[in-house]
């Protein structure tokens, strides 16, 4: 079977807008529940929620490529980029010149698409590469351009992208698209909608010889941001990476024609499993700001620094939980203080405690609101 840019009515994907209309009115109500709760932590907290949320994202897209990036790298050099510090020494120029792009995105988000922001990104990405021939331009080789898998012997071919020589034209008319579809454009589009289309369009087409899915799914958070009127900071790389299989099929599900129903569903209910994942990071923050209220003034400098500690764990905390010996490590003090410190935390209710003896672990005792993920079902990708 053709792919989809050979079929005759490439690029007008069809869908059924209907089922898509609950998921988009979710997702108006999930980003008001964010902005909301932006409101209830400090200034500091949400510079460095701001910086989480964006070098994750960073980290994450480069892992769904198999590019394997240091998030404390990242986090220095888009910190440098903020204006919040000087950038360490060795940061690679792939952790740097993705942090430019994530920075690029944050800041001029509502500026229409044109081909300069789609090199320069590129440019950012790549520019420390010595393999690629064309960085910051379309690519011009003359062979096929193959998503392939498996070994040379016996590849997989998934997907055959337009010929070099169509790609200007092709990315005219998905420039004139993206900003069309943006508020206030001739055909606006809803936003999950949108972003949906917006990235399956361009990895399509695949203009770049390198770094098209990065900037695809930079484009996706774009468009989700022009909806809003504000940077999302939705955790799109950070979902997808988790169960970066399914997001692989659900493309070569839907790049042999244009009825794309399936793919929507995917990628509206991804979106939505996104923004709740950053729904609980602000949680956590909340929960942090009040945990820190509770205990002004009680803590001595040991506990304060590994309350801090466990805090940068994220979310997630200590895996499998704080142990005594991770306390020692942390406050460098001995194992007696570390029992009368642990205990005085529990007895203050700042941590709780489970297990006995060596298997003794204590966690962060905050109260972050469960999420109801059932609400966020995921859709048949075969619609």
């Amino acid at each position: 079977m053709p792919w989809n840019w050979e079929q005759s009515d490439w690029p007008e994907f069809t869908y059924d807008p209907a089922a898509l209309e609950p998921l988009e009115r979710q997702f108006l109500l999930q980003s008001g529940e964010f902005i909301g709760a932006c409101k209830h932590i400090g200034a500091d907290d949400q510079e460095t929620l701001k910086i989480e949320l964006i070098s994750d994202e960073a980290v994450k897209t480069s892992a769904i490529e198999g590019e394997i990036l240091n998030r404390d790298s990242v986090q220095s050099s888009l910190r440098h980029q903020f204006g919040l510090g000087v950038e360490r020494p060795g940061v690679k120029p792939a952790e740097r010149g993705i942090s430019n792009m994530m920075v690029d995105l944050y800041r001029n988000f509502a500026a229409p698409l044109t081909d300069k922001t789609l090199f320069d990104w590129h440019g950012m990405l790549l520019g420390g590469s010595n393999s690629i021939g064309v960085i910051g331009g379309y690519r011009t080789h003359a062979e096929p351009m193959q998503v392939v898998s498996g070994p040379d012997y016996e590849r997989t071919v998934h997907f055959e992208a337009p010929p070099s020589a169509r790609v200007p034209d092709q990315m005219r008319r998905f420039i004139a698209w993206f900003n069309d579809t943006a508020p206030g454009g001739q055909i606006r589009l809803p936003a999950l909608t949108r972003a949906g289309i917006g990235h399956l369009y361009f990895v399509s087409i695949h203009p770049f010889e390198d770094g098209n899915g990065r900037i695809g799914r930079a484009l996706a958070e774009k468009s989700l941001a022009q909806s809003l009127g504000q940077p999302s900071l939705i955790a799109l790389a950070y979902t997808i990476e988790r169960s970066r299989q399914d997001y692989y099929a659900a493309l070569t599900r839907n790049n042999k024609e244009n009825y794309i129903a399936g793919w929507l569903t995917y990628f509206a209910t991804t979106v939505l499993e996104a923004q709740n994942n950053t729904i609980k990071r602000l949680d956590f923050y909340v929960a942090k700001a009040k945990l820190y209220e509770r205990l002004r003034g009680q803590l001595n400098k040991r506990q304060d620094k590994v309350i801090a500690r466990m805090f940068r764990e994220g979310i997630d905390g200590f895996k499998g939980g704080l142990s005594a010996e991770n306390y020692i490590s942390i406050s460098k003090s001995s194992r007696a203080t570390a029992t009368r410190d642990l205990q005085d935390l529990v007895e203050k209710g700042a941590l709780t405690r489970t297990g006995e003896l060596r298997y003794t672990r204590y966690h962060l005792n905050i109260a972050v609101a469960a999420r109801n993920d059932a609400s966020v079902q995921k859709g048949s990708l075969d619609t």
